[in-house]
This record gives structure tokens, C-alpha cells and sequence, in this order.
């Protein structure tokens, strides 16, 4: 029997995702049965999506509180203070299973989506960035079309509402083969005192609906696509993905802010996943009261849609605020002008249940208590996979001991590396380094960036100082000349080398990204793409993944004012890498201070500089040697990372570093090349003994320059971290003694042409 036959023969609560285990509290619950409407309501308030009911005991573990967080977990986004009156909101989002059916609108819809959700707290979204994960695009069509259309709905959606796309990171790996991740990240400034909660206050307040008409775009979207795994025949699945129209989103955006900075909300909601259902139920169980619908009021795109359909829609570009009675004609006004659809369609009052009415038929009556918090947390059963021997092209001797290749994905051949296997360095001659450090320049999880980002506008709004591959973090400015920065990073590979170890470096290199342009970290956000938590390995991973991330944190002082949770990201052929992705926002004192990555005079010296002491697991290098991520990563003591990035951050601060480039993926070789080509000038340098080229210290390490006399000044005055100097700035060659001699053109050659073939 086919997996569509038996569901289709399954009890209705199992074909909406609740296990019978869930229907049985439901029962229980209410004292009842629930009825169609209610039942389509309850299975997605208890997905995945909506109760993280396998994640939140988790997520308690994460450090939120911090003397600059204005707004925490539990909003639509986080919020520190700036300075200068302002607020900074910010969040990251997750739009992955759409984006694996749909890829255009599901990337698209995710940029709505988090835009939403930043002016959700009364803040001007400013910026975007991207977290982008795909299959080999090498090997793999389907890949290179989920790429090109998924980078294309960023673009097109973000491009026409008018909000830079400044920054982001993309990854190649064979594990998202049949399901990549979109993880979009939104910034958003404010006056201090403009930001607004989403709780419902004040019965015999309205509830008024703004924005697009409610269609059945979206139906199903969170319980059918994000809190379940992908399968054969995902086609089928088109219909749940979201429609998006930025333009309409524009006016719905600018109308909620006049509203705001008119005082003329009690609060506001975005209609995400669950539409009206999520939206409604939790205003409602925030503030203690309960709400009554009329959904017959509700203006719809399609006639003759049921109940159930309208109050589970996600159509997209829609908002939920409560107002005063005697504001709504000046409401009504403002919503006019700005051409955006507002209707009043019911009222809160004290009965602390949500009561759905359909032409003056009583549809829904459930306690919000039921909705929101009576939804089961599960306990994980992590259990750590079996030791294995990882083999060339992804095979294992171990079913399910680790990710292999997707079906059909080609086999990645090593290079030229003779004598370069773990644990021996390079033999005397260059030949073996160059060869691979060319490869690893021109390889898709290294190379240039530029034909993603020349798609997207990253100037619009004229706030940015620091764009893509000039710095390590984008810079924006502020209106009193200060600035905030930001980056978004993680390393699924590592992460499955390592889950703790791992997550904990996605902290340190976001956080390192900052330091090279001068920024202190005032908050961190993040989103968990994971697998099927109900397996052991994977609980494990996740598990584990949460710890390294707690202890990060903790270490640097950051607090986690909010984030995402996506699980299931599994596919015929697998789980994906465990992949944790954190964006980190900082402050800069002076934006005509920040740094830059490239190398910048002829006759600086270069230093390089923290507790840098890398392994070639879970590397690049290893990656083209074809081999899957294996073994322990050094462990690292967050003190003495915490010390190296507040040294860089001050050379930055005060001019003493010309440039600072952290080093990440290829090691310091790769570090080394790329500052040579930003800066379009070569380098003379000799590294440390026993330093190998190309294995990797994520957040560990720097790569400066700047003069001889203000670099030891520097060095002097921040004695907390190591600093060593290996060389100087100076023609057109990248030199590394005995190992590389290659000219700066060759370099930028391979590095701009390596994504190039699959736009």
C-alpha cells in the first residue's frame, strides 16, 4: 500500500500530524471531541513549527538576559539598545521545507516573513542577511536550480520592498542534496520607546486584520511541510507553499508604522505559520484574555473557503493589532492612505478561550490554555552514533552512523596531495600547496560570493559602510555616526565533526566576524536546522549542539534574545548535517573606524594573532579528499577567545591594524589569499613550525597588519592574547616559505570564477 493510500485511511487527527498519544490529551483536555475546525486548529498549534514541543526544555538552557537586551525570547524578534535613543530588532527565521518545494516563493516568502516580524515590534527593518545550504551544484541539477531560484526570490522580494541585503553566508554539502536550508535574518531600528509587544490587553478592544486578502495559499504550510519529513512525491506539497508580494508588503509596512508612531495600537502580531490560529492564540494567552472572531468578516481572495480554511490560511502580508474602540475610524483612515485592507472582525474580552463565529454560527470555543501551553514537551533520547571509519566519496560500514551522499550526487575526488594525509605537513617544494590551495580558492564553499550578492541591492537606504567581501561583519550607520554590525555564520560540517565543539565555533566565528571591523556583541539570534529529533543520533546532535552553543555564549558574554527552531530537515536519503546558524549584532563606536579584510600598504607587517590552533578535522581540505566529517576538533577555552577578540576589536578601534581577516574554512593559507586579493597586494610570510596550511580553528584565529611600530605598540599594551609576526606586505605574490609562491592575479582568478558556472 502506498504511504499516500494508508494516510489517507488513517484517523483524521494522524493525517493532521498529532499522534494518538497528542489526540488523547486533546481529549482530555476538552472534555470532548473537538470538531473539524477546532481539530485543524489544535494539530497546528501542537506541530513542531508552532510548540517546538521537541526543542523549548532545550532552548532554557541559553543564556537571554544582558544589561543592553530591551526585548527577549517570546517576541516576534529581539531588541537591544543601541544607543542614541534607538532599539535594534533583529531575528532569524527558517523558510527551508518551502524552499525545497518551491524554492522562488519559498525563499521569497521567508524574506516576507521575517521582514513581518521586525516591524511586528514597531522597528524599520534596515537590512537582511541570507544562510543559504544546498547540494553539490557540481554534481547535482536539482541543486543548481534550487540555488539559482532561491537566490532569486531573496533578491526579488527583498529588491522591490527596499531593504539592503548587506551580508550572508552559502554551503555546499551533499546532506541538502533533497532538502536546503533558507534561514533569513531582518535588522530593524527604532525610537526606544516605539517598540510594542504582541499581547492582547483591554476587553472590549477590536481585533482588526490588515493587509492582503486571505487565500488558500499557505494551507497546511507549518504542520504538512515544517514539522514533518520530505518524501517522494513533494510535488504534491506545491499548494501548501505561501505566494508573496513584496510591493503589497511595502504599504503594509509603512501603514503599521504610522499607526505606531501614532499611537494608535494596543499591540501587534504577524500572521506566519498557522495564520489567524497562531496569531490570535497567542496574543490571547500572552496577555491573559481571551478573543472572539467573526470570521465571516474576514475579506477573502477566494470565495466558498471553509471555516477551517480561513482560520489557517498563510496568506501572506497580513497583520493582527488590537485597538481602542474610538481609534478605529483614525485606523480605518491611515489604512486607506496607505492603501492596506482593514477590517475589524472581532474583540478581546475575559473569558480566556478563542471563540471562532462564522455567520453568526459558533464554529471553535477552546480554552487558550489548550491552544498554547497544554501541547506535551518531549524528553530527547540522545544517544551518541556508533565510531566509525569514514571512507572516501561518503560510504560508511555503519548504516546510519553518518550522512552519506545523496542519490545520484557524483563522488568528489581528491587532489594532487601526495604526502599530505593527517598528521604529516607538506614535504619540501610548493607544487603539492599550490595545486591545493588553488582548489580550495575555487571551490563552491570558498569562492567568491559576488554572483549571489550582485543580485541583491546592498545599498539601498544609503546606510551601508562595510558591504559583502570587504569586511569580515557588514557595518551600517547610525544617525549619530556610530554604527551596529552584523554577521550571520555556521558550519554543518563541524558541527557534525563535533556538535558541541562545533556550535560552539559558529558562536566564535560570528563573533571574531565583529571583532575584525571593530564591533562589541550586544545580542545573538539563531536557527536550529536539524533532522528527525525522534531518532537518537539526531537528539544527540541537537542536544549536544544547544550545549555548545550555551557555552559559547556564556564565554563571550552574548545573550540569545531569540531565534528559530527547524527540525525534520530530512529527506529519503538522510538527515542533514546538523547545521546551527547564529547572526550576532555589535556596536561601533565610529564607523570611520571600522576594519577591513584586505591587506592595505606595502611594508605593513603581518601578525597572527589568538589561541589559533587548528585540525585538519572536519576541514575543507578534508572535504575535497572526499572524506565526511569525522573526529574531535581541539577543544578551546572560552576565556582565551573572549581575550583574542577583544584585542583585535580594540586594534581595530584605535587604527593600530591597517586590516584583520579572521581564519575560517582552508585554513590560514586561504586567510592569507584572501586578504592578498581584497587588497589586490601581495605578502612575504613564514609560518609558525608545525602549523599546517590549510587546517582550521574556527573564531581562533587572525590574520593583521598594520605598521611595525604601531603593531608592537599594540601587542604590548593587549598582552592577553598571542600574537606572532610571520611576515610583510609587499608585491604581487603571495609567498609562504618553502610551501606557496603564487601571484595575487592567479589567486583572484580561480576565487571570482568558482560559483560563476552555476548562475
Amino acid at each position: 500500500m502506498s504511504t499516500a493510500a494508508s494516510l489517507s485511511e488513517a484517523p483524521r487527527h494522524r493525517r493532521l500530524g498529532l499522534t494518538d498519544y497528542e489526540y488523547e490529551l486533546i481529549l482530555e483536555r476538552l472534555g470532548r471531541e473537538p470538531n473539524t475546525v477546532e481539530l485543524a486548529m489544535l494539530s497546528l498549534m501542537w506541530s513542531e513549527h508552532c510548540a517546538y514541543k521537541h526543542s523549548r526544555k532545550l532552548l532554557r538552557r541559553l543564556p537571554t538576559t544582558g544589561p543592553h537586551v530591551l526585548l527577549g525570547p517570546g517576541e516576534n524578534a529581539g531588541a537591544v539598545d543601541v544607543g542614541g535613543g534607538l532599539a535594534l530588532a533583529f531575528k532569524v527565521e527558517s523558510h527551508n521545507h518551502p524552499s525545497a518545494v518551491e524554492p522562488f516563493q519559498g525563499a521569497a516568502t521567508g524574506v516576507g516573513g521575517i521582514l513581518r516580524d521586525i516591524f511586528a515590534v514597531g522597528a524599520r527593518p534596515v537590512a537582511l542577511l541570507d544562510s543559504l545550504r544546498f547540494g553539490e551544484p557540481q554534481h547535482s541539477e536539482r541543486s543548481r536550480y534550487l540555488l539559482g531560484r532561491a537566490v532569486a526570490g531573496i533578491g526579488h522580494y527583498g529588491n522591490s520592498i527596499g531593504v539592503p541585503t548587506v551580508g550572508g553566508e552559502v554551503y555546499f554539502e551533499r546532506s541538502y542534496e533533497q532538502n536546503c536550508l533558507v534561514n533569513a535574518m531582518c535588522l530593524g531600528l527604532a525610537p526606544r520607546e516605539r517598540l510594542i509587544r504582541s499581547a492582547a490587553a483591554g476587553p472590549g478592544n477590536l481585533i482588526v486584520l490588515l493587509g492582503a486578502l486571505t487565500g488558500r495559499d499557505g494551507i497546511g504550510g507549518a504542520s504538512v511541510l515544517a514539522s514533518a519529513e520530505l518524501g517522494e512525491g513533494d510535488e504534491a506539497k506545491r499548494p501548501s507553499v505561501q505566494i508573496g508580494d513584496p510591493f503589497a508588503e511595502k504599504k503594509l509596512l509603512e501603514c503599521c508604522l504610522e499607526l505606531l508612531e501614532r499611537g494608535l495600537l494596543v499591540a501587534l502580531q504577524d500572521l506566519g505559520a498557522a495564520g489567524l490560529t497562531s496569531s490570535v492564540s497567542e496574543m490571547a494567552s500572552k496577555g491573559g484574555v481571551g478573543i472572539e472572531l467573526d470570521i465571516s468578516r474576514v475579506p477573502l481572495r477566494e470565495q466558498a473557503m471553509e471555516s477551517f480554511e480561513i482560520m489557517i490560511s498563510e496568506s501572506q502580508e497580513r497583520m493582527l493589532c488590537v485597538i481602542e474602540p474610538s481609534r478605529l475610524d483614525d485606523v480605518l483612515e491611515t489604512c486607506e492612505r496607505w492603501e492596506t485592507l482593514a477590517t475589524a472582525i472581532g474583540h478581546v474580552n475575559e473569558s480566556g478561550r478563542v471563540r471562532v463565529l462564522a455567520h453568526g454560527e459558533l464554529v471553535a470555543d477552546l480554552p487558550v490554555h489548550v491552544l498554547v501551553d497544554d501541547c506535551p514537551l518531549y524528553d530527547l533520547n540522545p544517544e551518541a552514533p556508533p565510531a566509525r571509519e569514514p571512507a572516501v566519496g561518503g560510504a560508511t560500514t555503519e548504516e546510519g552512523a553518518d550522512v552519506g551522499p545523496a542519490p545520484g550526487a557524483g563522488r568528489v575526488e581528491p587532489v594532487s596531495l601526495e604526502g599530505m594525509r593527517e598528521g604529516a605537513l607538506p614535504g619540501a617544494g610548493a607544487g603539492p600547496d599550490v595545486d591545493t590551495l588553488l582548489a580550495l580558492l575555487a571551490s563552491p564553499n570558498i569562492c567568491s560570493r559576488r554572483p549571489l550578492f550582485e543580485q541583491y541591492d546592498w545599498l539601498v537606504q544609503s546606510r551601508t559602510v562595510r558591504h559583502p567581501e570587504q569586511a569580515d561583519a557588514a557595518v551600517l550607520v547610525l544617525p549619530d555616526g556610530s554604527g551596529i554590525a552584523v554577521s550571520i555564520d555556521g558550519n554543518g560540517r563541524r558541527v557534525a565533526a563535533d556538535p558541541r565543539r562545533g556550535a560552539a565555533e559558529a558562536v566564535y566565528e560570528c563573533a571574531a566576524n565583529l571583532a575584525c571591523v571593530g564591533a562589541e556583541p550586544l545580542g545573538l539570534t539563531n536557527c536550529l536546522n536539524f533532522g528527525n529529533p525522534e531518532k537518537a543520533a539526531v537528539a544527540w546532535q541537537l542536544t549536544e549542539a544547544v550545549e555548545g552553543l550555551a557555552l559559547a555564549c556564556e564565554a563571550l558574554g552574548v545573550p540569545v534574545v531569540g531565534g528559530n527552531v527547524s527540525l525534520y530537515n530530512e529527506a529519503p536519503a538522510g538527515p542533514i548535517f546538523p547545521t546551527p546558524v547564529v547572526g550576532i549584532v555589535g556596536k561601533v563606536p565610529d564607523v570611520t573606524r571600522t576594519g577591513r579584510l584586505g591587506f592595505v600598504r606595502a611594508g605593513d607587517v603581518v601578525a597572527l594573532v589568538g589561541p589559533f590552533e587548528p585540525s585538519l578535522a572536519g576541514s575543507e581540505l578534508e572535504k575535497l579528499w572526499g572524506r565526511l566529517p569525522r573526529g574531535l576538533l581541539p577543544d578551546t577555552d572560552g576565556g582565551s577567545v573572549r581575550d583574542a577578540q577583544e584585542k583585535i576589536r580594540s586594534g581595530v578601534r584605535s587604527q593600530a591594524l591597517q586590516s584583520a581577516h579572521d581564519i575560517a574554512e582552508g585554513g590560514v593559507a586561504v586567510a592569507l589569499a584572501e586578504c592578498c586579493v581584497a587588497g589586490r597586494i601581495g605578502v612575504q610570510v613564514k609560518l609558525p613550525d608545525g602549523l599546517h596550511p590549510f587546517a582550521e580553528a574556527p573564531g581562533r584565529g587572525f590574520i593583521v597588519s598594520g605598521s611595525a611600530l604601531s603593531l608592537k605598540e599594540w601587542a604590548q599594551a593587549e598582552p592577553s592574547a598571542p600574537c606572532t609576526i610571520i611576515g610583510e606586505v609587499r608585491g604581487a605574490v603571495l609567498e609562504i616559505a618553502e610551501r606557496v609562491s603564487l601571484a595575487v592575479s592567479e589567486l583572484q582568478a580561480g576565487w571570482a570564477e568558482g560559483l560563476a558556472p552555476f548562475f
